[in-house]
């Protein structure tokens, strides 16, 4: 019997070592601020490091779709880098059973002295395809691209909007059990916003868990289940997303209070 998808983080931990920063400089003050981490200094060694992430513990089940919202520099993004596999944990555990699908940084693989069907090729590579499956898959993503021609031409003869549909085509076209997703991804013209939009929802449906980042409350609130709040690195238990509205507010009244 085949082990069901599933999330489980335990007790982790991501720091950063900040090179070149005086711990008494206006440079600490600075980096607190913009990175939004804990700033500490790690066990033999005298170099601060950002702690990005601390101490952080959940785990998802199939038909969970949460959400990970915060300020900038709050940790969401490390934390879909360690769930894909990016970061390994300082401290602590990340266990994933199932498929991954990352859409976390569209451009990864592409080489602009390639054509675009070499590109397919290596980021289908890069996303876990075999060459049967990516020679399978290479007929459905060149439609979806609408590139046509263009496919047999180096990318660094592509435009912004060619480079972006064809690197949205093929890191749309990995069916996955996990998706993440860090912020909703808009790309091309008006009409080929709308064909990416319902490519997105298809593979958000044929998903199992899915985990988002995103500051659009709206769209979170219209896709996902359940939430996490982090700031500072530190992260929330989940909570349903019906409770969202309700605990921005409180958050607010408490950076209010905690100001006067």
């Amino acid at each position: 019997m085949s082990k069901a998808v599933s999330i489980t983080v335990e007790n982790l931990s991501i720091r950063f070592p900040v090179y070149g920063a005086d711990q008494r400089s206006l440079k600490k003050h600075l980096a607190r601020i913009a990175i939004g981490g804990r700033l500490g200094t790690k066990i033999g060694s005298s170099s601060p490091v950002v702690a990005a992430l601390s101490d952080v513990s959940f785990k998802l089940a199939a038909g969970d779709r949460v959400a990970l919202v915060g300020p900038n520099g709050s940790g969401k993004t490390t934390m879909l880098r360690v769930l894909a596999g990016v970061y390994s944990p300082d401290e602590g555990s990340v266990e994933t059973i199932g498929k991954i699908a990352s859409l976390l940084d569209l451009s990864l693989g592409l080489q602009p002295t390639a054509n675009g069907y070499e590109n397919i090729y290596l980021r289908g590579l890069i996303a876990g395809l075999t060459k049967t499956q990516i020679e399978e898959k290479t007929a459905q993503i060149e439609a979806f691209s609408g590139l046509g021609a263009f496919l047999g031409l180096p990318l660094k003869t592509y435009s912004s909007g060619m480079l972006a549909r064809l690197a949205f085509a093929v890191a749309t076209s990995v069916d996955a059990d996990i998706l993440l997703m860090d912020e909703w991804i808009a790309v091309g013209d008006s009409d080929f916003r709308d064909s990416a939009r319902a490519r997105l929802m298809g593979l958000i449906e044929k998903s199992h868990i899915m985990v988002l980042a995103s500051h659009e409350m709206s769209l979170v609130k219209g896709l996902c289940n359940k939430f996490m709040h982090l700031e500072h690195g530190s992260a929330t238990p989940i909570m349903p997303i019906e409770m969202l509205d309700e605990f921005l507010e409180q958050r607010h009244a408490q950076r209010v209070a905690s100001a006067a």
